[in-house]
């Protein structure tokens, strides 16, 4: 199933908001993903496919976010499935290694999540101010 298919669709959790402890601040917490028969794209898959991009491997970019290999590599293949399309291009070693890439239809995925979670925060943010903005502290 491709994440255009209408079955797809985003699912929205908002947390209370909370007294910041470092000051008298509110402010409003959230997570937001995108959702296709399951979780299928957020932060965290956002976060290793940037790192993918910027190691040229899925094992240091696992790495550096304190996950095992197979774990991501888990979770790709799961995205994959969900998405209906690949996220990485891997090549097996050889003289020059092996190493993962990200594809042309994860890139432009990556670029919408960027510019759609922008949207979701400032959009967020807009309410909050006008829910809470002008509450007496």
């Amino acid at each position: 199933m491709a994440l255009t298919d209408s079955r797809a669709f985003i699912i929205l959790a908002l947390f209370s908001v909370e007294n910041n402890a470092r000051s008298e601040t509110m402010k409003i917490g959230y997570k937001v993903w995108l959702d296709n028969n399951g979780k299928a794209f957020g932060d965290g898959p956002y976060e290793l496919l940037r790192r993918v991009e910027e190691k040229i491997s899925l094992h240091q970019a696992a790495n550096q976010m304190g996950m095992s290999y197979s774990k991501a590599w888990r979770l790709i293949r799961t995205l994959e499935e969900r998405l209906g399309f690949a996220l990485i291009e891997r090549k097996v070693g050889g003289q020059s290694g092996g190493g993962s890439q990200v594809t042309p239809k994860g890139k432009d995925l990556m670029n919408h999540y960027e510019r759609f979670r922008r949207d979701v925060e400032k959009g967020l943010e807009k309410i909050f101010q006008k829910h809470f903005g002008k509450m007496e502290r």
